[in-house]
């Protein structure tokens, strides 16, 4: 039902398509216009650290040549580090309000749907889903993290310093749950929907939009120090979202977890070769080019599968073959 809700016989493939590439440009438009202050920001700092003189033309021209070069040379986690992390986090992050901003409008004003149908098939949002989720994925994360710190504390440093984490917690309840669910309305929402109703089955939307969110990540600083090996996460976790989303008829379950995934991550670890730099408890100061294989497979081999086994077992799902390959 989540994405046969949608179904008009009378609605061409084309125009579906074609509303669809419009509102996915018209999103990437308004994500690049937002983080703009974060591009400016970080050139604007890299400028005083070379020592020009802001209020001069002549001390600005100066160093442009120099900053320049310096900015085609850095991979993105070095510009991560240019801004205090707090502020970086901030700026960073205005760029998924515009995505989010950009998917909700197009949906309704190109589309014609609601933003309940785009979140589920349900008569109404069921947060109760979203808190389960976000609990359950949350317990999972923060144990997954403290026992990595106890078995190998050789890997880790405490980063914690108290009023930058407070700062760092308010920018991440506020912030970081629009971010994933930027991710999620764009991927396991809008892009799952009308991809569905182009192909009329749900096996190609859920291909389809897991490797879009796991190509997505293709910049992420992760890819240069651990490999392609990455995008096996990223991919399965799209295809983790895709099948809960699926099975469930609605995005609630997807929503809690990525938010879990992602909170939990920010406020607890970070690392000098992460996209997220944070004043987290912990900092991982271990080798990433030496990360075990079992790292980037356990989670999509074993924890995955446990989750929607829970989930299938609380929420009664049935008819996997039909809800996940069968046609709408």
């Amino acid at each position: 039902m989540y994405i046969k809700q949608l179904l008009n016989e009378s609605t061409d493939w084309w125009i579906i398509f074609l509303k669809l590439f419009f509102t996915l440009l018209i999103t990437f438009l308004l994500t690049m216009i937002f983080s703009i202050p974060h591009a400016i920001a970080i050139f604007r700092q890299m400028l005083i650290d070379a020592g020009a003189d802001l209020s001069s033309v002549k001390s600005f021209m100066g160093v442009f040549p120099e900053i320049e070069k310096k900015l085609s040379t850095m991979d993105v986690a070095s510009q991560m580090q240019v801004l205090e992390p707090n502020l970086n986090l901030f700026l960073m992050l205005l760029g998924f309000v515009g995505m989010l901003l950009g998917i909700v409008l197009c949906n309704k004003f190109i589309n014609g749907n609601t933003f309940l149908s785009l979140t589920t098939s349900r008569k109404s949002i069921d947060f109760n889903r979203v808190i389960f989720s976000f609990s359950l994925w949350g317990s999972i994360s923060f144990f997954m993290i403290i026992l990595g710190y106890f078995m190998f504390p050789e890997n880790y440093e405490i980063n914690f310093n108290l009023k930058p984490f407070l700062i760092l917690s308010l920018i991440v309840i506020v912030l970081l749950p629009i971010q994933t669910s930027a991710e999620e309305y764009v991927f396991r929402g809008y892009m799952m929907q009308n991809l569905g109703l182009i192909a009329r089955n749900r096996w190609f939307p859920l291909i389809a939009s897991s490797i879009a969110f796991g190509l997505l990540h293709g910049a992420n600083p992760e890819i240069e120090k651990f490999g392609n090996i990455v995008f096996v996460f990223y991919i399965g976790s799209g295809l983790f979202a895709g099948i809960m989303t699926l099975m469930d008829e609605g995005m609630e379950l997807a929503l809690g977890w990525h938010a879990a995934n992602n909170m939990i991550a920010a406020l607890l670890v970070t690392a000098d070769w992460t996209a997220l730099q944070t004043h987290s408890v912990f900092k991982d100061i271990s080798n990433p080019e030496v990360m075990p294989l079992s790292e980037v497979l356990i989670p999509v081999l074993f924890f995955f599968p446990a989750v929607l086994y829970i989930f299938s077992k609380k929420y009664q799902w049935s008819d996997w073959k039909v809800k996940l390959f069968g046609e709408i």
